[in-house]
């Protein structure tokens, strides 16, 4: 089974995640897809790795294709559409993972302190 993964926001925080994620070689899991609206060197990342770009809404209504979404956005609004998104779609799949699990994720997974861009944005 391979866990399908999916990142909003490739900025600063989320584009060091998604490399992190990469780098990690980690078995039974798949980028599946990202959300990104500006040119950042994170998109790029994606984009030369083949890993699909997608709206938010699209990642959404993706369903049980996607088992995590973690959004590294810090805007609330992304949170409201996430939130609104599952919600309106039925989803009852995928789990929406806020900074603070990426954070998590990224101590496991390297010794590097994860950036304090957003601070805490709770969820």
């Amino acid at each position: 089974m391979s866990i399908q993964i999916a990142v909003v926001g490739l900025g600063r925080v989320g584009g060091r995640f998604l490399e992190m994620l990469l780098e990690s070689g980690l078995p039974g899991m798949t980028i599946c897809a990202a959300s990104e609206q500006g040119e950042t060197e994170g998109r790029r990342l994606a984009e030369a790795k083949g890993i699909p770009l997608e709206s938010v809404a699209d990642l959404v209504a993706r369903g049980d294709q996607v088992d995590v979404i973690f959004d590294l956005t810090g805007q609330p609004q992304v949170r409201q559409e996430l939130r609104e998104g599952m919600q309106n779609s039925g989803n009852r799949h995928t789990v929406v993972a806020p900074e603070v699990m990426a954070h998590l994720t990224w101590s496991m997974l390297t010794r590097e302190a994860p950036p304090d861009v957003h601070g805490s944005t709770g969820y």
